[in-house]
């Protein structure tokens, strides 16, 4: 037993000696003409990567310095760009603006204190459309005209929200309390006109005139003209007729005369007046229903001057 623990002590020492003799080995020296290889890089790979990384430098600093100036030139803000401002309820635009595309937005007013223009070099036009995007209304204000193309236009009162003005296919309704034509020519229509009371202003004549055609006022349960303060007066150049087909004509006055009516003499065979200035006339009826006067006597003497109803 002792000689086999005896070995066993000699082996260990043996190996233990060849490790360290290995190790030494490892540790000694190069040789002195062992070949070294440097390490990174060098020539013109190292120059062509200085130039790429001052390269990306500068074009980092022109990007900042151009950043920098949009910025100051837009006048970039926390709030908005320039005139712009986005707050809680939109956007805030003030001063003059350009849109050069279309603008599509819910709602467009100005401040309390200043007016909303709308201008353009042609024209300005607003148009309305539905869901499907097909046009329902428009618009347009041009330089000749102003034209509204939609299925109704109306115009409203800003206090009690009535309607002022209507056009729509049907016709067109007026609903303000007066129509006031200030025209020198007047207003002229080229169709019937229906209304229930035609008035002039106070102080002011009313006059209804045709200068070329004739002027017809009918109404089927009866015409009414009157002058509660002044005269009435119908004048033409020709005929003047009162007609009716079944009532009569009823002239009601306290005086009625009758102008320029002519005077029939009596024939040579009729006994004249004895006084030579006649001052009472009698009024006769030819049958055509022509009137004239005939010197009045004791008698009836429209039968001796009745040669004037031959002239008629």
């Amino acid at each position: 037993m002792d000689r086999s623990t005896n070995l066993d002590i000699e082996e260990l020492k043996m190996t233990r000696e060849q490790y360290i003799l290995a190790t030494q080995q490892n540790n000694l020296p190069r040789a002195e003409n062992a070949q070294l290889y440097p390490v990174g890089i060098y020539g013109w790979r190292k120059r062509c990567l200085y130039f790429f990384v001052l390269l990306l430098l500068v074009t980092m600093i022109v990007n900042l310095a151009m950043t920098i100036w949009i910025l100051k030139v837009m006048n970039f803000t926390v709030d908005g760009m320039g005139n712009l401002r986005v707050t809680k309820k939109g956007i805030r635009l003030e001063g003059i603006s350009e849109f050069l595309l279309p603008l599509y937005v819910k709602e467009i007013h100005s401040r309390k204190d200043s007016p909303l223009v709308l201008q353009s070099d042609r024209n300005v036009t607003v148009n309305a459309r539905n869901h499907m995007g097909q046009l329902t209304g428009q618009l347009t204000v041009g330089a000749d005209a102003v034209e509204a193309q939609c299925k109704r236009f109306e115009v409203r009162a800003s206090e009690d929200g009535r309607v002022l003005f209507s056009a729509d296919e049907d016709g067109i309704t007026i609903g303000a309390e007066k129509l006031k034509v200030t025209g020198t020519e007047g207003a002229v229509f080229g169709h019937s006109v229906e209304t229930p009371h035609i008035r002039a202003e106070p102080s002011q004549d009313l006059r209804l005139e045709s200068p070329t055609r004739s002027l017809i006022m009918e109404a089927p349960r009866g015409v009414q003209v009157s002058a509660a303060a002044g005269d009435f007066k119908a004048a033409c150049r020709k005929e003047l007729h009162l007609q009716s087909t079944e009532g009569e004509i009823f002239l009601n006055a306290d005086t009625i005369r009758l102008g320029n009516l002519p005077t029939g003499s009596p024939s040579s065979s009729s006994p004249s007046p004895s006084h030579s200035r006649q001052t009472v006339h009698e009024l006769c009826v030819c049958p055509n229903g022509k009137l004239y006067l005939s010197p009045a006597g004791a008698g009836s003497t429209c039968q001796s001057s009745s040669n004037i109803c031959l002239w008629s």
